[in-house]
């Protein structure tokens, strides 16, 4: 279902001659595809491999990724115009992942998961993500979550 509304947001883009949406968009339809292609090939599929809607959100979510450790590279490299361009696609990649986390929202969870875990020290990080994954997956960036466990579990 989400392939079909990127493919579509596509055609539009393309039809309204806005070509950052368009590279945008293709550029994340050939992420999926190419994850589809290696699903067929891991698990030996015949004919097409679909990806479902969640695995479709960790494909944006890595493509988000990339942006913004571009961005840090563009910086350092004086190329604000580059960095400008990874900015603008990160806000139309942001489009088709869940509504995110605030601050508030997201370090009630992590208290909750280290609570319910009992971790007290940071080699007990892995519990915690194990236990906070699914509960957060596509509405909070992996290295956000990272560093607010980390100062959770420093200050007590």
């Amino acid at each position: 279902m989400l392939k079909q509304d990127i493919q579509l947001a596509t055609n539009e883009a393309m039809k309204a001659g806005n070509q950052l949406l368009v590279g945008t968009l293709r550029m994340l339809l050939a992420a999926i595809i190419t994850k589809e292609k290696e699903k067929k090939f891991k698990e030996k599929l015949e004919g097409d491999a679909q990806l479902t809607d969640e695995q479709i959100l960790e494909v944006v979510s890595v493509e988000i990724k990339k942006r913004k450790d571009a961005i840090v590279l563009y910086e350092q490299g004086n190329r604000p115009e580059l960095a400008e361009k990874e900015k603008k696609e990160i806000d139309i990649l942001i489009k088709y992942l869940p509504e995110q986390l605030t601050t508030e929202e997201l370090k009630k969870l992590v208290v909750e998961s280290i609570a319910k875990t009992g971790a007290k020290e940071m080699k007990e990080m892995g519990k915690i993500m194990a236990d906070l994954t699914p509960k957060i997956k596509g509405k909070a960036d992996g290295g956000e979550v990272s560093k607010m466990i980390k100062e959770l579990l420093t200050t007590k």
